[in-house]
């Protein structure tokens, strides 16, 4: 399972990044939006690891709605 970040873009109203992560598996590719609250200031590495984690999570579920 490969995952891409497409857009990261700090929303300061919510006080939260916010993006889009392809996760691509043998059926295709799939889209998912995260988010990540925090301060604009926090280490963009540390925001990355966590929209993958939050992206393959929903990937990982089965039959879930969103």
């Amino acid at each position: 399972m490969k995952a891409q970040i497409k857009e990261v873009w700090y929303n300061a109203i919510a006080g939260a990044f916010e993006g889009r992560v392809d996760i691509a598996r043998d059926a295709g590719t799939f889209r998912y939006p995260c988010v990540v609250e925090g301060p604009a200031n926090m280490p963009r590495q540390m925001v990355r690891r966590q929209m993958v984690a939050q992206a393959r999570q929903m990937s990982d579920s089965r039959g879930a709605r969103f």
